[in-house]
């Protein structure tokens, strides 16, 4: 993810409220409605920074080093408390085998994800690990863990190709090494995976980024395909709405689509789906469901998106950039989508420490 202005990557909180900034200059964490800088964690602190995941809207801030000079290994997770007294923030230290290459958090757990092994913690309180598990090979770090109070659920790529592997951590006892419930969701490699606010749903893509999934986290259930593009992407991320009525990915094609989850016949179809009987070979291609909305993005600038929040109508989608740019767009259900708002977040300024 790494760009030209120094951002190594990018990651909403929870709620997507907020998101934080890992950069070679430490770490900037912005609000984003309205959108305004938070705070900061200095370089000369904590080095240059490949990885940042906040807890909610809290004190505390998981890092990871990266970047053109990090201080701090890429295998070890750093726990930074804004909250603590003095210069020295950092409260805990977790050291691993082999490079970091992804982090989550919700209110009670933190995991860690290594290129082909994921780790559960409690935390904050008496940090402990929990659940130390074997995946596919998973270089880009490919797992959510939901935030919901009611659902402990953690997702991340299965050990066949294509499959997903979910597990409640909140009904799984700690240490025992039993198997994960799998998904059978794409035939190729996961390319992105995103679970609902509530926890009832599970969305996939595949690393050849046409076909998104939507599955029943309960009864493993296919509940919807729906259809990208036709040519190949590469897709940066999935993100729910927080009522989960619909569904928002981003790809290198310089493209975000929303879907309709609950509504589903707001999402377009083929034209060929109104001709009527068509053979095997068109037949998954005619009843698939396109995006009800499209908008652009940078094409050459990874991006992360989330909606706006308060259930409004017209809806809101935000994207936001590696090369440092702020995008809102606002759609409607008959799948009308403009640009509200632009800015570049990274020259947004602000004087408070985090």
């Amino acid at each position: 993810m790494a760009q030209a202005r120094g951002v190594n990557s990018l990651r909403f909180n929870q709620d997507q409220s907020c998101f934080c900034v890992a950069m070679d200059s430490g770490v900037r964490i912005f609000n984003v409605e309205p959108l305004m800088e938070k705070g900061h964690v200095d370089a000369e602190q904590v080095g240059s920074v490949g990885l940042a995941e906040m807890l909610n809207r809290s004190n505390l801030l998981a890092i990871v080093g990266g970047g053109s000079h990090p201080k701090f290994p890429d295998v070890s997770v750093l726990i930074w408390d804004d909250a603590r007294e003095g210069k020295d923030k950092l409260v805990l230290e977790f050291t691993f085998p082999k490079p970091v290459v992804a982090v989550r958090l919700r209110h009670d757990k933190l995991v860690v994800v290594l290129q082909s092994r994921l780790y559960v913690f409690s935390f904050p309180h008496n940090p402990t690990k929990l659940f130390e598990f074997d995946t596919r090979h998973n270089p880009k770090g490919i797992c959510d863990l939901c935030p919901s109070l009611e659902k402990a659920l953690l997702v991340f790529p299965g050990h066949k190709c294509g499959s997903l592997q979910l597990v409640d951590l909140a009904s799984t006892q700690p240490g025992t090494s039993s198997a994960p419930v799998t998904i059978n969701a794409h035939q190729s490699e996961v390319g992105a995976v995103a679970l609902s606010p509530p926890g009832g749903a599970v969305a996939s893509a595949s690393a050849r980024g046409t076909l998104l999934r939507l599955f029943c986290t309960q009864s493993r259930a296919r509940l919807l395909e729906l259809r990208r593009g036709t040519d190949p992407a590469t897709l940066y991320c999935l993100a729910f709405s927080p009522d989960s009525a619909f569904l928002c990915a981003a790809s290198d094609k310089g493209t975000g689509h929303v879907f309709a989850l609950r509504d589903t016949r707001l999402n377009r179809r083929s034209a060929l789906a109104r001709v009527g009987k068509v053979g095997p070979v068109l037949g998954p291609y005619v009843e698939s469901q396109w995006s009800l909305a499209s908008f652009t993005v940078p094409a050459e600038a990874p991006c992360l998106c989330a909606f706006g929040r308060g259930g409004r109508s017209p809806s809101s989608v935000v994207a936001v950039c590696v090369d440092g740019t702020f995008h809102k767009y606002v759609f409607s259900p008959d799948g009308n989508c403009n640009r509200e708002a632009f800015d570049v977040f990274l020259d947004i300024c602000d004087d408070d420490d985090f």
